[in-house]
């Protein structure tokens, strides 16, 4: 099945993590890695400050995804994350379906401030439940 014509071809938001949000995701997670938590162990690594974790990042994505696509089930999601995402900077998240598989969602997450991507996956819908 493939997405209906009222369903947005392209869409893009933007959110700005918060430290505080990196340190609920690590008590709801468990991942409480110092990178993600400690600022001044960040500090001395090469990421200079605390950086998000992946999957913070793609429950952004995921609710995103629910609320463009309703009622399509995630079928399939691949990821990659080839950049850190830090507390304090905008993210832009854009959406995309793709051209030449309608059912194919692009998503990309970029910081907003130099571009650099932080996110890049796909995620494949199923059909309406």
């Amino acid at each position: 099945m493939s997405l209906a014509a009222d369903i947005p071809l392209s869409a893009t938001f933007t959110w700005i993590p918060r430290q505080a949000d990196f340190d609920a995701f690590a008590r709801l997670s468990g991942d409480d890695n110092p990178i993600h938590v400690d600022p001044e162990f960040s500090a001395r690594t090469r990421f200079g400050r605390t950086v998000s974790h992946g999957m913070l990042l793609y429950t952004r994505v995921f609710a995103h995804l629910k609320a463009l696509y309703p009622g399509r089930p995630h079928a399939l999601q691949t990821l990659m994350f080839p950049n850190p995402s830090y507390a304090d900077e905008e993210l832009t998240f854009s959406f995309q379906v793709n051209p030449g598989q309608a059912d194919q969602i692009l998503i990309e997450v970029k910081r907003s401030a130099d571009g650099a991507v932080t996110l890049s996956g796909t995620c494949d819908l199923g059909g309406e439940k």
